[in-house]
């Protein structure tokens, strides 16, 4: 009895390790600009949501469309950081649900200043498919920015000219 105790009490922690390995996976690899490893985060079908900042509507993507987007521009600076803290995670069965702070870091050497930074916060929700957690939504709740905000044009100028 104490051992079934031990691995079902183990088996919600393995989750919450996964869950979180998940997050943070897809945006080191954005940093990396490791696209099929940022690819391998996301479910079949993905609900993107940046309306808060961006004021686009949230649309319904492909792991492969994302990955189109974001490579039009991360390439185009010198590092991005994006860092993820005070994640909340919220598991029921083969669903979760993660709130996290999160802070992107973009540098390019530009007249100006150097960084532009966003700064929000995160829900995910994710899904279990056959023992692997994906993510199948992600919303970013915009709080502010600060910095050069013109970095993106030159950061996608750099993207077009390569």
């Amino acid at each position: 009895m104490t051992l079934s105790f031990l691995l079902n009490a183990q088996q919600p922690m393995n989750d919450q390790y996964q869950i979180k390995a998940t997050v943070n996976t897809l945006f080191i690899n954005s940093d990396k600009h490791d696209w099929n490893g940022v690819e391998a985060q996301f479910a079949a079908k993905v609900l993107l949501d940046y309306s808060s900042m961006s004021g686009q509507p949230a649309a319904t993507l492909t792991p492969q469309q994302i990955t189109a987007a974001w490579k039009t521009v991360l390439p185009g600076f010198t590092h991005t950081h994006h860092q993820l803290g005070n994640m909340i995670l919220d598991i029921d069965g083969d669903k979760a649900h993660v709130f996290a702070y999160g802070t992107a870091t973009h540098y390019l050497q530009a007249d100006g200043g150097n960084v532009w930074a966003v700064v929000g916060s995160y829900d995910f929700d994710l899904i279990q498919q056959d023992g692997t957690w994906k993510i199948a939504s992600m919303r970013f709740n915009y709080k502010y920015q600060d910095g050069n905000t013109n970095l993106v044009k030159r950061a996608m100028a750099n993207v077009s000219s390569n």
